[in-house]
């Protein structure tokens, strides 16, 4: 039978172009493709089953072994989701792990039931393989310019309205800090670079040829930026973002007080919501015990458990800008200069936020 096979790895991931895994859900969780839904031909158990028999008895025996598992009511149940799906997505794809039997036989059953839809040529690996190539040279298709400025100054804030922009901690779900993860766990290693890549490529194929990504460390929260692409971060001109320390606890207060207290309470209610949050604050505070030191740490959470109490029995946030600036003077601030000393000769620019996006309009439009 001769169905569609597509290796066009690159529309795939610029376009967002529906995607049917059908390997197993076991698979699946280890790391997929932006815009993938796991539709499997054979759950987990099956698999495992069809595997040992493989090695034991040869692919005939694995195959047969498959169909009489995947049969009918779970066969009929299995393309019928298929189906659903190709309904309402009608350019999907699909693939398995190598483009083998699963997806060939996906496929055939598809085209019997009256679908026809490409298949991954390679299946996963094959793409997977594509998208680690694009890595090793997608820092010469770009010239990155990477926004600086203390813990606090803005720095998401500002990229959000920068067209040119990527942003790292977004895709990674993390805030890179000791107090920056997140109530959504962060994706596998695998999903935060295809949808890195995705990223980048869509900003390069639109025409862009300076996009700008927040100063990071090699790794965000336990995500890390692709070695070939980080070293070309760390050669990039730096912009620093400059704002008072003020206008910084407001902002660390907006997104980890009160907008965090309110993604918990969404999610948990009230009550449980609102200890959840105080949980995860207190282990991003264990987090930096050492650096801190033993003493103040202890008055910093003690401080913390005020603000906390105080809150719960006014409504009231006042008491957490004390912890907050203490914080960013006693424990950001050092390291982040240190940190901009070891780069100083990067800085091309240095301002608030409209300065930086005139200074970034002229650049762009030159």
């Amino acid at each position: 039978m001769n169905l569609p096979l597509t290796t066009d790895f690159e529309t795939l991931l610029l376009s967002d172009t529906p995607l049917i895994d059908v390997r197993a859900p076991v698979e699946f969780e280890k790391g997929a493709f932006p815009s993938s839904v796991n539709l499997p031909l054979m759950n987990n158990e099956e698999r495992e089953a069809v595997g040992t028999c493989y090695k034991e008895q040869g692919s005939r025996k694995a195959l047969e072994l498959g169909y009489s598992l995947v049969q009918g009511e779970i066969k009929e149940k299995r393309v019928k989701a298929w189906c659903d799906f190709i309904d309402a997505h009608p350019n999907a794809v699909l693939y398995c792990f190598r483009g083998g039997d699963r997806s060939r036989i996906s496929q055939e059953w598809l085209h019997e039931a009256g679908y026809e839809i490409p298949r991954i040529k390679g299946g996963y690996k094959a793409f997977r393989r594509y998208i680690l190539e694009e890595f090793e040279n997608v820092g010469s298709r770009f010239t990155p310019i990477v926004l600086g400025g203390t813990t606090g100054s803005g720095k998401t804030i500002l990229l959000q309205k920068i067209k040119q922009s990527v942003d790292l901690e977004g895709l990674a779900k993390h805030r890179g800090s000791a107090f920056g993860r997140q109530i959504e766990p962060q994706p596998t290693q695998i999903n935060f670079e295809h949808e890195l890549a995705a990223s980048l490529l869509k900003k390069i194929k639109s025409g862009m040829s300076e996009i700008v990504v927040e100063d990071e460390s090699r790794k965000i929260g336990q995500r890390e930026i692709p070695p070939a692409l980080f070293s070309r971060f760390k050669e990039a001109p730096l912009l620093i973002l400059e704002v008072p320390i003020a206008q910084r606890v407001e902002t660390i207060l907006k997104e980890y007080v009160s907008g965090f207290q309110r993604q918990f309470t969404e999610r948990f209610g009230d009550e449980e919501g609102l200890k959840a949050w105080e949980e995860t604050m207190l282990r991003s505070f264990h987090g930096i015990q050492r650096r801190l030191g033993g003493l103040r740490h202890s008055e910093l959470v003690s401080i913390f458990d005020e603000a906390v109490r105080s809150q719960e029995s006014s409504g009231k946030l006042e008491g957490h800008r004390v912890w907050i600036e203490a914080l960013l003077r006693e424990y950001y601030d050092p390291m982040y200069e240190y940190q901009i000393e070891q780069s100083k000769e990067r800085i091309v620019f240095r301002g608030n936020e409209s300065e930086i996006l005139a200074y970034l309009e002229q650049r762009m439009e030159k």
